[in-house]
């Protein structure tokens, strides 16, 4: 038997937080994905520790966008 879930229901991993960063940062994630994609020569820890210290952001949201941001691939 096999189960149908919504869209909703399976999103897993790092865009699991997007609502949350959404809604406590106040601005949506494409802003955090295109300021992390400035910084794409940075290692992923230092853009982590970057959105701490810039934003006050806290270590599970930034490591989040992070992770997303460089695991898609790079825009042609």
């Amino acid at each position: 038997m096999s189960e149908e879930k919504t869209a909703k229901e399976t999103v897993k991993g790092p865009a699991s937080y997007f609502p949350s960063i959404e809604k406590k940062y106040g601005q949506p994630v494409q802003h955090w994905l295109s300021l992390i994609e400035q910084r794409k020569g940075d290692k992923h820890m230092e853009i982590v520790n970057w959105l701490k210290s810039e934003f006050e952001m806290g270590h599970g949201h930034a490591n989040a966008l992070v992770a997303y941001a460089l695991a898609k691939p790079a825009k042609a």
